[in-house]
C-alpha cells in the first residue's frame, strides 16, 4: 500500500459529506488507506463516519472511535499506530484545506525519493486564499519564525494541517502532544532528527469561530511553550546541562551591559544566546568562551568593553570549534564525549 491517509474528526457533521465526496475523488486512482479518527465527537460525526463511510464497497477504509475527546495529536498518533502506508498524508476533515492539493503533494512526494517529508503552506501557495481571522495568521507567522530561528529552518507554515511523511521518518521521531501542537510536535521532531523538510503551496478558505473553528488564542500561547520546551528541555543529560550552564554565564556578561529596562532586555536576549550555545557546546568546550570573555571584560572600561567581551566572545567560539573538532570527532569514549 502506497498511501494512509489519516483524517481527525472532532464535531464536524456539517463538513463530513462534502469533505469525503472531495477526498475519494481526488483519490480515486490510488491505492489508498483511509483512516477516520473520531476523537470524541457529540454532534454525531462518529456515527455517520460508521453508517456512511465504513460501509462504502471497493475503498480501503478503518475506522477508530474515542470515546472522550483527546486532542488532534492524541488522534492523529491513534491513526499513526494503525497505518500500513509507505507514506502518511494527515488530512483535517473540515474543508479548509483542499484535498486536490494534498493530492499533487502525494504526487510529488512518491515520485520523488529525495523527498521523505512534504508540508503544505498557506502563505506561499499562490492559490486560492480567504482569511478573516488577523490574530490567527499572525500568530501563524509568528510561530514559523520563532520554529525557524530555533531549529535551523526556513519554512513559511509550521501549522498547516496537510503533511506527507514517509513511514520510515514515522519510525524515527517519537510524538507526544495531544492537542492543536501536533504540528509543532511533528515539524520540531523531524528538524531534530535532521531530515528535510520542503513546502508546497495549497489553497486555503478560512472558517469562522460560528462556523466551527476550534483553535484559539489559548492555543497559540502554548505553541510558544511546546517549542521553548522540545527545543531547550527535551534533550539528553549533558545537552541540558550544558544548556543551563551557558545560559547562566551568558546572562550574566548581558548584566554588565545596559540600565534599567535596556539591561533586563539584555539578560533575557543573553540567556537565549546561551541556550543556543549549550546546544552545540557542551561544558568543556563552552568554558571556553566564558573564560575568553571574562579576560576581554579586564582590558577596557565603560562602552569600551563591549568591544573586548565581544572580541573575546569570538575568540571563544573559535578555540572552542577547534576542541570540538580535534577531540570529539576522534573519540568514542562515553565520558568525554559527556563533556566535550
Amino acid at each position: 500500500m502506497k498511501l494512509s491517509i489519516i483524517i481527525p474528526v472532532f464535531n464536524e457533521i456539517n463538513f463530513l459529506e462534502n469533505f469525503c465526496k472531495n477526498l475519494f475523488y481526488s483519490f480515486k486512482d490510488e491505492d489508498v488507506e483511509y483512516i477516520f479518527v473520531n476523537d470524541g465527537s457529540t454532534d454525531g460525526s462518529g456515527q455517520w463516519i460508521e453508517e456512511k463511510v465504513k460501509k462504502i464497497k471497493n475503498k480501503n477504509i478503518k475506522t477508530i472511535n474515542i470515546d472522550k475527546n483527546k486532542g488532534k495529536g492524541f488522534a492523529l498518533r491513534k491513526g499513526i499506530k494503525l497505518a500500513q502506508g509507505d507514506y502518511m498524508l494527515f488530512q483535517d476533515s473540515d474543508l479548509e484545506l483542499n484535498t486536490d492539493d494534498s493530492f499533487e503533494m502525494f504526487k510529488i512526494i512518491s515520485e520523488d525519493n529525495t523527498i521523505d517529508v512534504l508540508f503544505g503552506t498557506r502563505f506561499s501557495s499562490g492559490k486560492l486564499k480567504k482569511n478573516e481571522n488577523l490574530i490567527n495568521e499572525l500568530f501563524g507567522r509568528l510561530n514559523s519564525l520563532i520554529f525557524n530561528i530555533f531549529f535551523g529552518q526556513s519554512i513559511s507554515d509550521v501549522h498547516c494541517g496537510t503533511k506527507i511523511i514517509s513511514k520510515q521518518v514515522m519510525e524515527k521521531i517519537d510524538l507526544s502532544i495531544n492537542d492543536f501542537g501536533f504540528e509543532l510536535d511533528i515539524a520540531t521532531q523531524i528538524a531534530k532528527n535532521k531530515f528535510q523538510i520542503y513546502e508546497y503551496g495549497v489553497s486555503y478558505i478560512a472558517r469562522s469561530k460560528n462556523e466551527g473553528k476550534k483553535i484559539t488564542w489559548i492555543d497559540g500561547i502554548k505553541s510558544h511553550y511546546y517549542m521553548f520546551k522540545i527545543r531547550f528541555i527535551d534533550n539528553d543529560l549533558s545537552t541540558l546541562i550544558s544548556i543551563i550552564f551557558s545560559s547562566f554565564y551568558m546572562s550574566y556578561i548581558g548584566s554588565y551591559f545596559g540600565l534599567g529596562t535596556g539591561k533586563i532586555i539584555l539578560i533575557f536576549l543573553f540567556c537565549i544566546i546561551g541556550g543556543f550555545i549549550g546546544l552545540k557546546r557542551k561544558l568543556f568546550p563552552s568554558s571556553f568562551i566564558l573564560i575568553f570573555c571574562y579576560f576581554g571584560s579586564f582590558f577596557s572600561k565603560g562602552n569600551g568593553k563591549i568591544l573586548t567581551v565581544f572580541l573575546g566572545f569570538l575568540i571563544g567560539i573559535y578555540i572552542s570549534n577547534k576542541i570540538i573538532n580535534l577531540i570529539k570527532n576522534k573519540s568514542s569514549n562515553k565520558f568525554i564525549n559527556f563533556f566535550v
